[in-house]
């Protein structure tokens, strides 16, 4: 298991990977395992013990999904990279490698946009914590809430930069569409659980 600071040094290195998205996963992981922490403490209190538990058995189940989006996203860069390096000197060579690059090119802005929509289920979460969360923990909550919007954020940077690639117009439209959706939902989660935060501290 791959340590943050080893992590941390691969991200700040002159390496093509781990670069934004993945970045954008890790901010999410953070905003689950929040999520995760305030409700462990909640569900000490019989009241909320059964929703508490669900929130940590669905948080975890958010990390890890982003832990694992993580990788597939250096992965699916890798791949844009090694399409880019084909080489093209005959039409033939050419075809494969526009081919190839198209190929990598969707999977590149598809895994973002997977981790948004990961990242959006945790923000639901971290409105679902309004209902079992101590005022002692209300700063964790809305930390949990700005991390789960800031991976969505940095996940739609680097959907929209490779979908300026994207040949596919239509397949281009769909996930704008898919990505807008996200956007918005988001939008009104966090301006609640900011609402929320801000009326208890």
């Amino acid at each position: 298991m791959e340590t943050l600071d080893l992590y941390l040094e691969r991200l700040a290195s002159d390496a093509p990977t781990p670069g934004g998205g993945s970045a954008a996963a890790v901010v999410g992981a953070l905003s689950a395992a929040l999520i995760a922490m305030v409700a462990r403490i909640g569900a000490r209190n019989p009241k909320h013990a059964q929703r508490a538990t669900f929130i940590v058995a669905r948080a975890d189940e958010l990390r890890s999904e982003l832990a694992r989006a993580r990788e597939r996203d250096e992965w699916a860069f890798e791949d844009v990279v090694a399409a880019q390096a084909l080489p093209k000197r005959e039409p033939a060579e050419t075809a494969t490698r526009q081919a190839a690059l198209q190929t990598a090119l969707a999977r590149a802005a598809e895994e973002p946009l997977y981790a948004a929509m990961v990242a959006l289920g945790l923000l639901h979460l971290a409105d679902d914590l309004r209902e079992i969360c101590s005022r002692d923990l209300i700063s964790d909550v809305g930390c949990a809430a700005e991390f789960a919007n800031a991976s969505i954020l940095a996940c739609a940077y680097n959907v929209r930069v490779n979908h300026r690639l994207m040949r596919d117009r239509d397949a281009v439209a769909a996930g704008e569409q898919r990505l807008r959706a996200i956007e918005d939902e988001a939008r009104g989660l966090l301006e609640r659980v900011r609402a929320y935060t801000s009326a208890a501290t």
